[in-house]
């Protein structure tokens, strides 16, 4: 098991989603870098539950800094930062730990850990850590924020629903969905501007790659696609290719169907990619299983508090990933110092 990503900045995460905490601590940042406490509340703020999608669950994510800041400021020492859970109720999983949830780690997490897992909330396959990811992300800004990179993430669809649609649409989607019992999936897109050419490891830690390993360690996320993504399956070659031109004495291209990468190296353009949310698993219906200590099938009906759609507090978490990752891809590069 692996609770890290990253090379020269690196984050460790710990905590269970019905434990005492989560939390994360960041090894590699440069000390003097100003670390903005209110930057973490902010991007906390957005990931938290709201509206008819959100949880019932209501975690405030008070962070507390142990170590690595002091008067403001990075000391080049690991950033252990923690929050503590405070609004949890177990009470939904009692006598449970045999019945896996369909859509769960439930299931793989019980053969792979033969049940020694904290299956309460999902453990450590619950969304509620990516609340460490958002901190690592809120933190790891202050560095393409020093080369003015902006890494922004928005709600592309929710359903069927699309963002040209309007809010209006998007929100139908989650109600329709949450009034019958069920719930519903979306994508996410990001857009990372100023990012200058050159960044990125090519064979095996190429922004792509980098990008995608972490965007796949977020809970829910099932597919990703940078640029054209699977359409340009279907262009010619004349179609798809980018044309190299100069624009106020720049080299840019035309068009980006290469979504900024080209050979697993930023060229200079935006680097845009999409991810798909799958549908929150936990559903107000009943749904087959089997009954890994009587290894008989039987129906269950997922009770706790879940959100309906997960889609509006992802993208925050999906935003503040990309920026660790950048981060981190930065200093490989040499774009930032080390320490």
């Amino acid at each position: 098991m692996t609770f890290s990503l990253g090379k020269i900045l690196q984050m460790h995460l710990f905590g269970e989603s019905h434990g005492e905490c989560i939390g994360v601590v960041i090894e590699g940042m440069p000390a003097g870098v100003r670390i903005s406490e209110k930057k973490i509340e902010r991007e906390l703020s957005r990931r938290r539950p709201s509206g008819i999608a959100g949880t019932k669950r209501w975690e405030k994510d008070e962070f507390e800094i142990l170590s690595g800041i002091f008067r403001g400021k990075s000391t080049g020492a690991p950033i252990a930062v923690i929050i503590r859970n405070k609004d949890v109720n177990s009470q939904a999983y009692s006598g449970k730990e045999f019945l896996p949830r369909p859509g769960h780690a439930d299931l793989a997490a019980m053969l792979k850990f033969h049940g020694f897992n904290d299956f309460r909330g999902g453990g450590i396959f619950s969304g509620r850590m990516t609340a460490a990811l958002v901190i690592a992300g809120a933190i790891a800004r202050q560095i393409p924020e020093m080369k003015k990179i902006s890494v922004k993430a928005e709600i592309e669809s929710i359903g069927r629903a699309t963002k040209a649609q309007g809010e209006g649409r998007m929100l139908s989607e989650i109600s329709n969905a949450k009034k019958n019992g069920d719930s519903v999936g979306g994508i996410v897109g990001c857009k990372i501007s100023g990012l200058e050419p050159g960044i990125g490891e090519p064979f095996f830690d190429s922004i792509e790659s980098v990008l995608s390993h972490a965007m796949f360690s977020i809970p829910a996320v099932k597919g990703i696609e940078f640029g054209a993504g699977f359409k340009a399956a279907e262009m010619l070659g004349s179609q798809n290719n980018d044309r190299i031109i100069l624009k106020n004495g720049k080299v840019q291209t035309s068009t980006n169907n290469a979504g900024g990468i080209l050979g697993g190296i930023s060229n200079g353009m935006p680097v845009v990619f999409r991810v798909a949310i799958k549908p929150v698993p936990s559903i107000a219906l009943q749904q087959r299983t089997v009954d890994l200590k009587e290894m008989k099938e039987k129906q269950i009906l997922v009770r706790g508090r879940h959100d309906a759609c997960i889609v509006p507090r992802a993208f925050p978490v999906v935003e503040n990933l990309a920026v660790f990752c950048i981060a981190d891809l930065m200093m490989r590069g040499g774009f930032i110092g080390k320490n």
